[in-house]
């Protein structure tokens, strides 16, 4: 593995431990995160006017001459392929994905190939210039592969760090569409009833639990009430479908992002997902309140009707608020229509 140095000096009033000192100095070009420049620090690869230093807390001193001995990223070792994104933007740090429905996001046991990273390991090329020491498009959030939408990956180390950290804040938007059984209204006493469930103003409905793996399915998650983790999701009626209404087009936002959050969560509320073959399950609608045509078509719908329509987030390098959107693709348009509604 072949190396690149940086170099620079510390500047006037200099932090009182050399890693914050390092991070607030280090020159942007140079594409190294915080974590990144901790374990090079741990590692013996930075040195002070030639001496090797390795504790973060000793005090550097204005003018200090730095220099960071950085290996140059090796080749990812899951292969490239050529398979067609739509890309909704791109610049030298990250990539904004609309990912199609039935596309798994990583590389898996059971998935080796046709993933996104192995579509992003040949549209990027040599623009990816290494993520922890790797040449590898930078995950840092997953929809599930039979939900379609919006995914942001980091092209660079300091995309991933600023990224990442926006995320574990909750602080990046994330609105999914989704399609439920039943209309979650705030004039249901069941739905008011259930443990976690609660309505705020303006008929948005909150679930608020805990989530951990299902202790039978260990493929699932549940919600638990101890030793999980925190989740809560927020839903608001976009439009009720059928007459009277025995499904709905709802606006979900996630406060935290747990592995099938939006579907358990509506799942707990008795508002599981059409389509949702782990936890909607398969009912059959009225054909009285749908048509013969809408009840087929949600009792055939042969995924979870969940699309990841808006995400927003600060650019982790210009700090600018970016902001996207992906129209709901043509299955899910088909079965609102086929239920008597429209997008609204």
């Amino acid at each position: 593995m072949t190396a690149r140095t940086v170099t620079f000096e510390i500047s006037e009033n200099p932090a009182p431990r050399l890693d914050k000192a390092l991070a607030r100095d280090v020159p942007i070009d140079a594409s190294l995160s915080r974590s990144r420049m901790a374990r090079l620090l741990a590692d013996g690869a930075v040195t002070v006017n030639g001496i090797v230093v390795t504790d973060p807390r000793a005090k550097p001193r204005m003018g200090d001459a730095v220099e960071i001995t950085v290996e140059i990223a090796d080749d990812y070792h899951v292969a490239a392929e050529d398979i067609p994104l739509d890309v909704v933007f791109e610049d030298d740090d990250l990539i904004v994905i609309n990912k199609p429905t039935g596309m798994v996001v990583h590389p898996a046991p059971g998935t080796p190939g046709g993933t996104l990273v192995n579509a992003l390991l040949h549209h990027c090329g040599d623009a990816l210039s290494g993520v922890g020491g790797e040449k590898r498009p930078g995950i840092v959030h997953r929809i599930d592969k039979e939900t379609s939408g919006l995914l942001v990956v980091a092209k660079t180390d300091r995309a991933h760090h600023g990224l990442a950290a926006q995320f574990e804040a909750h602080t990046v938007e994330r609105h999914y569409r989704a399609i439920c059984y039943g209309v979650p209204d705030s004039n249901d006493p069941r739905v008011r009833g259930i443990k976690g469930a609660s309505f705020e103003p303006g008929n948005i409905l909150k679930l608020q639990t805990q989530l951990a793996r299902h202790k039978h399915d260990r493929q699932k998650q549940a919600v638990v009430w101890h030793n999980g983790r925190h989740a809560v999701t927020r839903a608001r009626i976009v439009q009720p479908l059928g007459t009277p209404g025995v499904a709905a087009l709802l606006d979900c936002w996630l406060e935290t992002g747990r592995t099938h959050q939006i579907r358990v969560h509506l799942t707990h509320a008795g508002h599981g997902l059409i389509g949702d073959p782990t936890y909607g399950g398969r009912r059959k609608l009225s054909e009285k309140a749908v048509g013969e045509a809408g009840r087929l078509a949600a009792y055939t719908f042969p995924r979870q009707a969940l699309h990841a329509a808006t995400l927003g987030f600060e650019h982790p390098v210009s700090k600018d608020m970016m902001r996207f959107e992906a129209p709901m693709p043509a299955d899910m348009t088909d079965l609102i229509a086929a239920l008597g509604g429209a997008e609204g």
